[in-house]
């Protein structure tokens, strides 16, 4: 296997490091993947710039870009994205090569001084290493990956929100182009007029084929699905469906389950997970995010209508709305597909 840099091939250190990652069968394109469990973020402090996006190859000996090149000034200290343990930390071919487990998936740092030792326990946010110079001549970046086995995933769906990195000075970013936002709308609004878009009070309303009610009253305003990205300038998966609704709007359990999660991400803002159990043979966990609060917590049991928070604007957000998202037997999907 080769990656092409931009002096040349440096093919000695993806041999070695292929070898030393290799979990299964051979690679495959990038698929949309959940973010381990517990809190994620970025491997850089500050504001996100991306330099050179993911662009996984077709086949494992076609060109591409297997991670995102991340811009930072050498010295700057790299982060876990997610919590796990360090499994890897030596250097290949005269660079520093650093990869956090998280159980199912690996991220993996470059060019990178390691902090912390092989077998350390690190959290979302640990700092593991130092920026070293060189990957991006003229300037300095971090190469960061993310894989399951050898499958290339996006590594920029851990950051937040769709992957979308830190609001710019501007403040005000749109998400989505004139012509999917008035297609989102007019999804919407036929929703509504099937009921299906709010509750009637606030509780209870129609429910979806598997009986799940809707967890807010408002209009879905961005759909699940890729979209254009403003600042990265590449389409990227919307990993949830957006619902528009004014801050303080409760927020209500679809379905009865228990609250697993409940905690801040840099991206998603305050999230709330809950496990409805098998469901038609299937494992249903939905998630809730950028509420402005939660009264409910883990362990907690809550019932289909039942209060869990209130909608806000935390994280990575341009305005109060509920993003929700589900998984099917650890899969994300749209969530729309299972109302």
């Amino acid at each position: 296997m080769k990656v092409r840099l931009r002096g040349g091939w440096l093919w000695p250190a993806m041999i070695l490091f292929g070898l030393l990652l290799a979990a299964g069968s051979a690679p495959v394109p990038a698929r949309a993947e959940p973010p381990p469990p517990g809190p994620t973020g970025w491997p850089l402090p500050g504001a996100i710039q991306v330099l050179r996006p993911f662009d996984p190859p077709a086949e494992q000996w076609d060109a591409g870009h297997r991670g995102v090149d991340l811009a930072a000034a050498a010295g700057s200290p790299v982060l876990a994205a997610a919590g796990g343990t360090v499994t890897f930390a030596q250097r290949l071919a005269g660079r520093g090569v650093v990869v956090v487990d998280h159980g199912t998936t690996r991220t993996t740092y470059e060019p990178v001084t390691q902090l912390q030792p092989v077998g350390t326990r690190v959290e979302a946010g640990t700092r593991i290493g130092t920026l070293e110079p060189g990957h991006c001549r003229p300037a300095d970046c971090l190469h960061w990956g993310w894989r399951r086995g050898e499958s290339y995933l996006d590594p920029m769906l851990l950051g937040g929100d769709g992957g979308a990195p830190p609001i710019p000075e501007s403040g005000r970013v749109r998400l989505v182009g004139e012509a999917q936002r008035k297609l989102a709308e007019q999804r919407a609004a036929d929703r509504a007029a099937a009921g299906l878009a709010g509750l009637a009070g606030g509780a209870g309303g129609p429910t979806g084929q598997h009986g799940f009610i809707a967890p807010v009253a408002g209009a879905i305003t961005s759909p699940f699905g890729m979209r254009f990205h403003p600042v990265l300038k590449i389409n990227k998966l919307h990993d949830g469906t957006d619902f528009g609704a004014a801050c303080g709007t409760p927020i209500r359990a679809p379905y009865p389950g228990r609250v697993t999660q409940a905690y801040f991400n840099a991206g998603y803002g305050n999230r709330l997970m809950i496990d409805h159990g098998l469901i038609g043979g299937r494992r249903v966990v939905s998630g809730y995010n950028h509420a402005s609060s939660y009264a409910a917590g883990p362990g907690q049991q809550v019932a289909q209508g039942q209060l869990i928070g209130s909608v806000g604007s935390t994280g990575y957000s341009t305005g109060c709305h509920l993003h929700l998202m589900l998984w099917l037997d650890g899969q994300l999907v749209d969530p729309m597909s299972w109302w």
